[in-house]
């Protein structure tokens, strides 16, 4: 029980002892933000967001790859395995109340690492999985880079053949077609790190420096050209060392090329290129080279990438890279699983919308909203009024997209023309046909109008839209009654 000295117990104390940061009951309301680096998504921009999910998943699908799905948060060991100690300043990561590490997702391979490593005696040969999850990492946000994005993610598990590289490149450029984009708009670099490591083994770099070299090349485009200069220094890549690996690497040769061309070009022995050569023969086989170059100044500079790597950049280079990926084929032994091989790339949303707003590609919210089937208008009256909720209830449990006007107007002309905007295929218009138990379905795509009972608008608009066969003979129509 509370004691005399207990201030809360006394009413007129109470207010004196309001914690600290209780609000002032007299000041005017702060306007909280988003937190940086963040989006809202308004209607306008969460009908993007779903159509591009919706794209991502159908072109996954269409070429046999199945949606997985993990945990937004992770313990932070996972990530610190694969990437060391340094990664924990990039990432939100916080201590749940039984003392655990935690960090939220910055990206999925761990996470599917993980995966496979649970299922790896019974998962097929070869796994072929797609996600699409939310990322956070705690970073600077700038253009094309937020603290939290959504990201495709396509792996393909199991399968150590150029076949798979080129067959996870088809999805990504699928999707590149399926947007509107071509290959003069976009192109997809390619590298292998085998390859630059010989480059960088012959152009004196030391064998234990070459992860190293790799990160730092990687950071490249991002640094000043000082504090480049400065840690190629410190890494042994001198002046002249830097200038032939930018003659080698920034050659740029089109994969449509034969491959002495392709030698010829790069000017390094041939030996030196061996791993490259395969994908080169089955980008030619399966029609993909148009859209490829071979730039040896792509290394990817995480150090799980062992083979083939890759960037799809604006051909423009006004972006930076919208995808990005390659081939890891020693990350799930490193999370205790049996040797895998593995590749697969992340197309984030932010740099691809970005994109094809710069090329006048991304459409315009109206054209990818949902349409109604059915806009329901009453023209006034008791009767309309009374009916006409009951009505949009039946419409929508018959199973049509069914939407009316809150406006005050009933000036039936002002509210077709509101039907019309929300391009509603049928308006139902509730007028004085009441009388005689009927409404009038007004096509608004072919013009005609047809008065109909009450009880038969859900059957008509359904047989109308070649959807009434499909419900079965027995898809409810309308209960109201006059």
């Amino acid at each position: 029980m509370p004691t005399s000295n207990d201030n809360n117990s006394n009413p007129q104390n109470a207010k004196k002892q309001q914690p600290a940061d209780s609000p002032d009951p007299g000041a005017q309301p702060r306007m909280l933000q988003a937190p940086k680096g963040t989006r809202d998504f308004f209607p306008d921009e969460m009908i993007w967001r779903r159509h591009l999910e919706k794209t991502w998943r159908e072109v996954s699908i269409r070429h046999g790859f199945d949606e997985i799905e993990g945990p937004t948060f992770e313990l932070l060991d996972l990530y610190r395995v694969k990437s060391g100690d340094e990664i924990v300043s990039e990432l939100f990561s916080f201590e749940d109340r039984g003392g655990r590490q935690l960090a939220l997702r910055p990206e999925f391979t761990p996470t599917l690492a993980r995966m496979v490593v649970a299922r790896a005696a019974s998962l097929p040969k070869p796994t072929k999985w797609f996600a699409i999850p939310l990322h956070y990492r705690a970073e600077r946000p700038q253009r094309g880079r937020l603290r939290e994005f959504l990201q495709w993610n396509v792996d393909m598990i199991g399968d150590d053949s150029p076949a798979a590289d080129s067959e996870v490149l088809g999805v990504a450029i699928d999707l590149l077609a399926e947007l509107g984009l071509t290959r003069e708009l976009v192109r997809v670099k390619i590298s292998h790190r085998e390859t630059v490591s010989k480059c960088l083994l012959r152009l004196g770099i030391p064998e234990d420096r070459l992860l190293q070299a790799f990160a730092l090349l990687d950071r490249r485009d991002k640094m000043s050209p000082e504090d480049f200069q400065k840690a190629a220094g410190a890494l042994g890549l001198k002046d002249d060392t830097i200038a032939r690996f930018d003659e080698i690497a920034r050659a740029g040769i089109a994969a449509t090329a034969s491959w002495g061309e392709v030698v010829r070009s790069l000017q390094v022995p041939e030996q030196d290129l061996e791993d490259l050569q395969p994908i080169h023969d089955i980008l030619d086989k399966t029609g993909l080279a148009p859209w490829c170059e071979y730039d040896l100044g792509i290394v990817r500079g995480l150090a799980y990438y062992t083979g083939t790597v890759f960037e799809i950049r604006d051909a423009g280079g006004k972006e930076r890279a919208v995808c990005g990926g390659g081939r890891y084929d020693r990350l799930v032994e490193t999370f205790g699983g049996p040797p895998t091989p593995a590749c697969g790339f992340g197309m984030g949303d932010v740099v691809l919308s970005l994109m094809l707003q710069d090329h006048r590609l991304k459409p315009e919210a109206a054209d990818i909203m949902p349409a109604p089937d059915v806009f329901l208008i009453s023209a006034g009256g008791d009767d309309a009024e009374a009916l006409l909720p009951k009505l949009l209830l039946d419409l929508r449990r018959a199973g049509l997209h069914a939407r009316r006007s809150y406006r005050a107007t009933r000036n039936v002309g002002k509210l077709l023309k509101e039907a019309s905007n929300t391009h509603a295929r049928f308006a139902v218009i509730l007028g004085q046909e009441l009388e005689q138990g009927q409404l009038v379905v007004k096509d608004l795509t072919a013009g005609d109008q047809i008065p109909v009972d009450v009880g038969q608008v859900a059957k008509l608009v359904l047989t109308r839209l070649g959807r009434f066969s499909e419900r079965g003979l027995d898809a409810p129509t309308s209960s109201c009654g006059m």
